[in-house]
């Protein structure tokens, strides 16, 4: 059968889909499983922040390692790893009765995650390079609504049947996801002859090139600024007042709520990015996210904090698409595998510090100052990008 690279983008497109759902769909009652099912009653907020960001500090830890093998073995083979054993993993969570046996295994989660990463890297080597832009955003669409769907899937299930039947239900999408990969996924460009790159020569040749180790760290502002607040949301909706047995769907309406605006403007702020250009898109969405985080310190009820989710998803939405698009124009086509790579890591370190950090913040003070200090820093970043960080990456574009 002739190679048909828009075949496997939609192969792989269904897979990262079911993954980032199946993630995805514990969101809205994790802290409510820890307390009703494993007994945590105390320092709940600091347990949910580590329950969430623990799976991601093993996997930025483990990533390097499962990259090289990638490089020798290809990338099919590591969705094929990845996908069975998550499934395996979500099944072993229905079953965990001890709040420390369910961090152990959120743990190999992690360590045996890489079917986003492997996904990402095997449509950028095997798309025509006139169509790697347009396939990249694509698959990053494909995050996106996974995570959408994920809260809301997972708090209609844990609502109608309970918060351990909807692990039943991630194990099951993740096992499509693998079978998906196993049967259709293709790779036809690679090379086990060529020369194997090494984690530090990577970072090297990234951070010497100024514009996009800039996108790195917007990349990593952005991801940290959202995953701060997810150990804290369904929180914060208990405390408006919701009961304990609606929480998991309110929450998990409030959760999609962002998702749900970034697909509807996701690919307008494209359309624009290419008329006005991604730096202004950029710092629009930077802009118009932090002042919506700190808007939603001043609603006293969930129905209201959802509408201001939503509007604040509506300009986070310019922020992905635009850090794409720029490490699309800053990165040579040779090194654009390895350079989604390296975003996908710095996406990982952020989304582990984000909830460990939320946390801990939010056992310390009360949530609604987090929105502030979190549209803060989104301002922060967007004055840093204007006027310290653009101005010099564009000095040393006109001169390299």
């Amino acid at each position: 059968m002739k190679f048909s690279w828009e075949r496997n983008l939609v192969v792989l497109w269904t897979g990262v889909f079911f993954c980032s759902m199946a993630y995805s769909i514990s969101i809205p009652f994790l802290p409510i499983f820890l307390n009703t099912e494993l007994g945590v009653e105390h320092h709940l907020e600091a347990w949910s922040g580590i329950a969430f960001g623990i799976t991601f500090l093993a996997s930025a830890l483990i990533s390097p390692y499962w990259g090289s093998l990638a490089d020798k073995y290809g990338r099919k083979p590591m969705l094929i790893r990845s996908g069975f054993s998550l499934a395996v993993l979500y099944l072993l969570n229905y079953f965990v009765q001890d709040p420390y046996w369910f961090l152990i295994i959120r743990i190999f989660q992690g360590l045996l995650a890489g079917f986003v990463p492997a996904s990402i890297a095997l449509v950028a080597t095997n798309t025509p390079e006139e169509k790697t832009g347009y396939a990249l955003g694509i698959m990053s669409t494909a995050g996106a609504t996974g995570s959408i769907l994920g809260p809301l899937v997972g708090g209609v299930v844990s609502h109608y049947f309970s918060n351990r039947e909807a692990f039943l239900f991630s194990s099951f999408i993740v096992l499509i996801a693998a079978l998906t990969a196993t049967f259709f996924a293709k790779e036809k460009n690679f090379n086990r002859q060529a020369v194997r790159s090494h984690v530090m020569d990577d970072l090297r040749h990234a951070l010497s090139n100024r514009a996009f180790s800039v996108m790195l760290l917007m990349a990593g502002v952005s991801t940290f600024s959202v995953m701060i607040l997810e150990p804290l949301i369904t929180v914060y909706v208990l405390k408006m007042g919701v009961p304990k047995d609606t929480a998991s769907l309110s929450s998990g309406i409030v959760f999609s709520a962002v998702g749900i605006a970034t697909v509807i403007m996701a690919p307008r702020w494209g359309k624009w990015g290419r008329r006005i250009g991604y730096e202004k898109v950029l710092m629009i969405g930077l802009l118009g996210s932090g002042v919506g985080n700190m808007l939603q310190v001043f609603v006293p009820n969930y129905i209201g904090f959802g509408i201001l989710r939503f509007g604040y998803g509506l300009f986070y939405a310019a922020v992905n698409p635009s850090i794409n698009a720029m490490i699309v124009r800053t990165t040579e086509p040779e090194f654009r595998g390895r350079a989604f790579s390296l975003n996908q890591s710095a996406s990982q370190l952020a989304t582990m510090a984000g909830p460990i950090i939320g946390g801990l913040l939010g056992g310390m003070m009360p949530i609604r100052y987090i929105f502030i200090i979190n549209g803060g820093m989104l301002l922060f970043a967007a004055w840093m990008f204007r006027f310290k960080i653009q101005p010099r990456s564009a000095a040393v574009s006109r001169h390299s």
